[in-house]
């Protein structure tokens, strides 16, 4: 995929790095705090509220000649600044840290940063602390229009039914790994005891593509024609309450899909996802695959990051390499 080649980032000689900051006040824990950092020389703070005006702070970022981008927010904000700084930055980017400030914070839970990263920790970390390289996951839109989106997990069918769910289970009070594991649990209750017109039954209609050669992703054939149950895809190596969600496959781009939510599979899904897949997972319609690129079409909305976009045909691949900042 073509990225512009932007302006090379200024070195700074100072003792501290040049730090953009980009908070988000709505994110479930900030609440106003780090503000009083703002005031700082080298701290360049901005609050944008849109992805307009997410690019024109990245742009004035680069002008300052910042070494360090921190993003004060969950993984929502995490996917609107990397969606934004991809034709900003290219594949040139500074040094990241993501403060746990969100719902779920995924993203954290596989860089392995504490609960309680703030904004002293992550400026302190630059010098002290180690990098861990990522890459998010470009999301481009094939039938016309669009801008290609950035994120780490994407998933479609009862996955967009799961993000619903979690959001009740976030006005219940559950945040962070209790509220996927309270999304998991719901969904597999649903999908056991529930008809075959039970919407966590019957799945999304969906082609899967996988690699260059744009092979179908196998079916086994059971459940309704060209349906499958769920459909997930990250790079996250990493996942809340040690869910394996992609088997024996931890590194790159992987994708996860089942087809029919048999009773027989959901019933092995607690072993599966938590000690890995059996060698009947395939057969029984669990797919889990490493891929170097894959389509998808779909009718139904998908997730990226939390947010619901709508339906149509993409392509997936590995986005620039990131650096992320933990102590």
């Amino acid at each position: 995929m073509a990225r512009p080649d932007p302006p090379r980032l200024q070195e700074s000689h100072a003792n501290s790095p040049v730090v953009g900051v980009i908070y988000n006040p709505r994110s479930h824990r900030n609440q106003g705090k780090d503000l009083d950092f703002a005031s700082r020389e080298n701290v360049h703070f901005a609050q944008p509220r849109d992805h307009a005006e997410i690019r024109s702070t990245l742009e004035d970022f680069v002008e300052r000649g910042i070494e360090y981008l921190i993003i004060n927010g969950g993984d929502g904000t995490v996917r609107d600044v990397l969606t934004c700084g991809m034709g900003v930055f290219g594949d040139n980017w500074p040094a990241i840290a993501v403060l746990p400030k969100g719902k779920t914070n995924a993203l954290n839970v596989d860089l392995g940063a504490p609960n309680g990263y703030n904004l002293i920790d992550a400026i302190d970390a630059y010098e002290r602390g180690s990098r861990v390289l990522r890459r998010p996951l470009v999301v481009t839109p094939l039938d016309g229009g669009g801008t290609p989106l950035a994120g780490f997990i994407l998933g479609t069918g009862g996955f967009t039914l799961g993000i619903q769910a979690g959001q009740d289970a976030h006005r219940m009070g559950a945040f962070n790994s209790l509220a996927v594991g309270v999304t998991a649990a719901w969904g597999v209750i649903q999908a056991l005891f529930g008809s075959d017109a039970n919407k966590w039954r019957r799945g999304s209609r969906m082609e899967l593509l996988i690699g260059p050669g744009r092979t179908p992703l196998p079916h086994t054939g059971h459940g309704y024609e060209g349906r499958r149950a769920v459909m997930l895809a990250s790079t996250l190596e990493r996942f809340p309450v040690g869910l394996k969600l992609f088997g024996k496959h931890k590194t790159g781009l992987k994708i996860t899909a089942m087809d029919r939510p048999r009773r027989a599979l959901l019933a092995a899904l607690p072993k599966i996802l938590f000690a890995g897949p059996g060698e009947k997972a395939a057969a029984r319609g669990l797919h889990q695959h490493a891929v170097e690129t894959f389509e998808f079409a779909i009718e139904d909305d998908f997730i990226l990051d939390g947010e619901a976009f709508a339906g149509g045909h993409y392509r997936v691949d590995p986005g620039p390499a990131l650096r992320f900042v933990v102590p």
